[in-house]
């Protein structure tokens, strides 16, 4: 089928799929209107191909791999190689480090296909920057001061994240942050996290305004397995809200 009328998203290295007149299935195909009007989506924490490929067919724009020891997410390059395989070529591949080095990372690199760094530590922009490779950095809020000094110092990040600061962890803790503090114009990009569920995601886009999200304890049925019904639920409600 050639989802004739509707969006594709095609990445470079499928040029030669074009060349053939070939398209995606219509199972990853969205009505160009909705498309525009739906905010972005990340799905994180993802250690299974099956949950990659509900995702993706929900219409997810991206995956995150958690590559940190620490984490109940946490994937090795065989492993997300795997995932990766699994997902058709729209949906960006984001590869999540906390504090990780640089060898860790660039050996990462050579064996999964990432698009997307994602730094959720400690990490200088000198450091996030240096892998040629589009990032984004995760904030953990705390104030509003946090938010405005992420926007200048990140300021060649592809996005930041807006996550709940919970002390002694980085993301996946399912706690919101107080969404109050977020300005009414930033100079960057930004996406929101933490806590969102199927539940409160209408209600945080049309409070905050975001055009972007990210999701990984708020769609799971436990730590790193996806629930297809919260996730169902989650796409659901976005588009309630759009």
């Amino acid at each position: 089928a050639k989802c004739q009328g509707y969006l594709k998203t095609i990445s470079l290295n499928k040029i030669i799929e074009l060349i053939f007149d070939k398209r995606l299935p219509e199972k990853y195909c969205l009505p160009i209107a909705e498309r525009k009007s739906m905010p972005k989506i990340k799905i994180c924490g993802l250690t299974r191909p099956e949950d990659a490929q509900a995702a993706a067919e929900l219409g997810s724009d991206a995956v995150g791999l958690v590559f940190y020891a620490q984490s109940k997410r946490c994937v090795d390059a065989a492993q997300a190689a795997e995932i990766a395989a699994a997902l058709p070529p729209q949906v960006a591949k984001v590869a999540l480090f906390v504090n990780e080095t640089e060898a860790n990372i660039r050996h990462v690199l050579a064996h999964v296909p990432i698009h997307t760094l994602q730094f959720h530590g400690d990490e200088p922009p000198e450091f996030c920057q240096s892998f040629q490779r589009p990032f984004l950095k995760a904030v953990r809020v705390q104030s509003a001061h946090d938010i405005q000094a992420a926007c200048t110092r990140f300021a060649e990040a592809r996005a930041l994240l807006f996550d709940a600061f919970v002390d002694g962890a980085y993301g996946g803790t399912g706690h919101t942050f107080d969404w109050r503090l977020l300005p009414e114009q930033l100079s960057q990009h930004w996406i929101l996290s933490g806590g969102l569920n199927p539940d409160n995601v209408a209600h945080a886009l049309k409070t905050t305004g975001a055009t972007a999200v990210d999701v990984s304890s708020g769609v799971e049925q436990s730590a790193g397995i996806k629930s297809p019904e919260k996730l169902r639920a989650f796409f659901a409600a976005i588009r309630s809200a759009a």
